[in-house]
């Protein structure tokens, strides 16, 4: 891992003067993978196509999934002042799964998502993006993620060609360190938010602090969405489970959700169930519940704003780390996460300081964590990860007892 400075700092670039690059190594970098190769004369088309538009308004790249998104709208909030513009002048380029979210979380920006996968793969899908990015014409581009992929953010960063660019320093390994060394040699500021592992949002607020000289005190997530009815029925209340998560790892065992799900059906809860429509099966675990009126099975069902309507109306929500967690705390819902420890405190659990009254995390603390998921302790690809796995459910339920203000009864076993 790179050891970095501990405070957010503004500085001219992420080398010491010594070891800058030379303008020879920026015309032919060495170190650089094929990939950069392949896709350099895409970028270099749309860094030299002719804009006539004068630069204005604020470009601010967010190649992020759902969960990272959540965590960076807090401090989106305070752009306008610091950067002296109107809502309407920041223009947040994002990704396309949250694409159908973005009209209402973002309203009074402007949001432009793109196929983030297709970006990295297909050379003229990537070109026409990166067309449209250097047509935007910012004057100001702004990027401040930690944990980013150079050949998506930086490129996108990179191509806007804005009059004034400033990035963080990000994490930077020895195979990374070629391509960020290139972009960020060329950007105008950069900003060190401080060594890894340090929470994303404890990032964003001193990514703000640096430029401009003012501190700002990180704030939790807090989401502004509407107020429609959920997919289920007027009745007793329920409790959202989500068994999922895009990495197999991070999927405390569905038969654990599966013995919760009992448990609330027993206390006069109704249960739903989300997830991907791939995730459907859930190896039987929830069949006994089937014909159960108070269960109900929505997965495969939900769209990304019917999902918010149901966790916004949620008694509470149990939920793997992934997306939905931090959807789920955003909207002040009761949440209780199952967390891992592959880069454990980056994005969960919350630090003490940002940590809102209706989350809890629980997690079984091994010597092995900050693996960065590269566990060498699982038996298979689908398997949990053995700090996910080892979360017991009494654990869990107790945490949802907590935040309830009830006990709830045990299951056998």
């Amino acid at each position: 891992m790179t050891e970095q400075r501990s405070t957010g700092t503004a500085v001219s670039a992420v080398l010491p003067p010594a070891t800058r690059p030379s303008a020879f190594w920026r015309i032919l970098p060495a170190g650089m993978r094929k990939r950069w190769w392949l896709f350099r004369l895409f970028d270099l088309l749309a860094y030299h196509w002719p804009v006539a538009e004068a630069s204005a308004g604020v470009l601010v790249v967010r190649m992020d999934g759902i969960g990272d998104m959540v965590l960076f709208r807090r401090a989106l909030h305070y752009y306008a002042d610091v950067f002296g513009v109107e809502k309407s002048a920041i223009t947040v380029l994002g990704c396309e799964s949250w694409s159908t979210i973005s009209d209402v979380l973002f309203e009074g920006y402007r949001v432009k998502t793109i196929n983030e996968h297709a970006y990295a793969r297909r050379p003229l899908y990537r070109l026409a993006v990166n067309i449209r990015v250097r047509r935007m014409a910012p004057a100001v581009c702004v990027n401040d993620s930690y944990f980013r992929r150079a050949l998506m953010a930086d490129s996108l960063t990179w191509v806007a060609r804005a009059p004034k660019t400033v990035t963080s320093v990000p994490y930077i390994s020895e195979r990374t360190r070629p391509e960020f060394t290139y972009y960020m040699s060329q950007v105008s500021d950069t900003v060190d938010t401080g060594p890894y592992p340090t929470h994303e949002i404890i990032r964003h607020f001193r990514f703000l602090s640096a430029i401009t000289g003012r501190d700002f005190a990180p704030e939790p997530p807090s989401l502004h969405w509407r107020d429609d009815e959920p997919l289920l029925e007027a009745g007793a209340p329920y409790v959202v489970l989500n068994p999922g998560s895009n990495e197999f790892g991070r999927r405390w065992p569905v038969t654990s959700y599966a013995d919760l799900a009992a448990t609330f059906l027993g206390r006069g809860y109704r249960v739903a169930v989300v997830g991907k429509s791939e995730e459907q099966a859930w190896e039987g675990a929830f069949d006994a519940m089937a014909g159960d009126p108070s269960f109900f099975d929505l997965t495969g069902r939900t769209k990304v704003p019917q999902l918010l309507d149901l966790l916004n109306h949620a008694a509470l929500v149990v939920t793997n780390d992934t997306g939905p967690a931090h959807l789920s705390i955003g909207l002040d819902t009761l949440t209780v996460v199952i967390v891992g420890g592959g880069h454990f405190g980056c994005f969960v659990p919350y630090p003490p300081e940002v940590a809102p009254d209706n989350a809890r995390f629980v997690y079984h603390k091994m010597d092995c964590y900050h693996c960065f998921w590269l566990c060498h302790k699982r038996t298979g690809k689908s398997d949990p990860f053995p700090c996910v796995a080892e979360v017991t459910t009494a654990q869990v339920k107790a945490a949802c007892a907590e935040l309830l203000s009830e006990k709830l009864v045990p299951t056998a076993g």
